[in-house]
């Protein structure tokens, strides 16, 4: 099952993606509402609006009399603007590719190095779910010199399937197997970065943030989970093609597979001490062999290929879900905020 959200006459639909048309919730349902119910329901609403047409008419019979119901309602895809194919909850983005942080580490510290810790655990930092962009949509970056792409597969989170029998907070300290569960669907995404002031930032010892929080792009429509059984692989990675494109010219290309850890223990870890809830979307973190300029410019030593710039067109395809594009637009300044001020450190006034 195919599910999206679109706009059409300054009005946004929820709904499933059935063959070329998109088809509305019934009942006004939202994705958010089919995400809280689970994949069981989901799949009952499918059936619900993907009727098959029926067959032609008997001839001579009277008008109506084919026996059948009427096909899927809806709107052409092609007639809608989708949109970002839920509203997040939480983002949560990890650093899983083994070869991006060998990339990005060279061209930060002039060596490729992964630290002992990388692999005791998976990281992962908080974005904004405030800034979200859809297909399509331009990305506005802040002023900087080294504005990146970063392509990913995320999972969006949906409720457990069946009755749970584990006590304890819901979404809290999952096991994989029960991670897996919650694992409604996957869509795509491009965590938009300025790398300068990423770089910046991170000497601090926190973030990233505003390198990071400017825009994040989803969709096009979340592919939900039972379609991915057959590219398991035997210790339960997804083995799927994930290829990105500057302006039609391939630059990054991986299996998702490749990733220190299977998606449902990210979901897991992220659980840990903590809780998960429909709605929550986790990156897979930057896919190796050019899912993102930083790792090429750290293995070629400086800025090939050049950083994006205005009007230059990212193109995400991974296989099974389809293809994420998205220009980038004008840079847009911030207001100046002023450097620390020298102070006393006095204890009294």
């Amino acid at each position: 099952m195919r599910i999206a959200r679109w706009t059409t006459g300054g009005v946004i639909g929820e709904g499933f993606v059935v063959g070329d048309r998109v088809v509305p919730f019934p009942d006004g349902l939202t994705v958010a509402d089919v995400l809280a119910r689970g994949l069981a329901q989901t799949r009952a609403l499918f059936e619900q609006v993907s009727i098959p047409a029926p067959p032609p008419p008997v001839a001579g019979a009277p008008a109506g009399a084919s026996g059948g119901v009427g096909p899927a309602a809806g709107l052409p895809l092609a007639d809608v603007q989708l949109l970002a194919p839920v509203v997040p909850a939480a983002i949560r983005d990890f650093v899983a590719f083994e070869e991006h942080v060998e990339g990005v580490s060279a061209g930060i510290e002039g060596k490729s190095d992964v630290a002992p810790e990388w692999y005791q655990a998976p990281t992962f930092y908080f974005t904004n779910p405030h800034t979200i962009l859809g297909p399509g949509e331009p990305v506005s970056p802040p002023v900087t010199q080294r504005l990146d792409f970063e392509l990913e597969v995320a999972v969006v989170i949906g409720a457990a399937e069946g009755p749970s029998t584990r006590s304890g907070t819901p979404g809290a300290n999952l096991s994989a197997a029960e991670a897996k569960q919650v694992v409604f669907g996957y869509t795509i995404m491009n965590d938009w970065s300025a790398r300068d002031l990423q770089a910046r930032e991170m000497k601090v010892r926190l973030g990233p943030a505003k390198g990071k929080d400017f825009g994040m792009s989803l969709g096009p429509w979340i592919v939900t989970a039972d379609e991915f059984e057959p590219y398991l692989d035997e210790d339960g990675f997804l083995a799927i093609r994930a290829e990105a494109y500057i302006n039609d010219e391939l630059v990054g290309e991986d299996l998702v597979s490749n990733m220190g850890w299977p998606l449902p223990e990210l979901v897991a870890y992220a659980s840990r001490n903590s809780r998960v809830v429909p709605g929550d979307v986790l990156g897979s973190g930057t896919v190796g062999n050019g899912g993102c300029l930083g790792e090429l410019w750290g293995r070629n030593g400086g800025l090939t290929p050049p950083p994006l710039v205005e009007g230059d067109v990212v193109r995400l395809v991974v296989e099974g879900i389809g293809e994420l594009s998205g220009a980038v637009g004008p840079a847009v300044a911030g207001p100046e905020i002023p450097s620390a001020r020298p102070r006393s450190r006095a204890r009294h006034r």
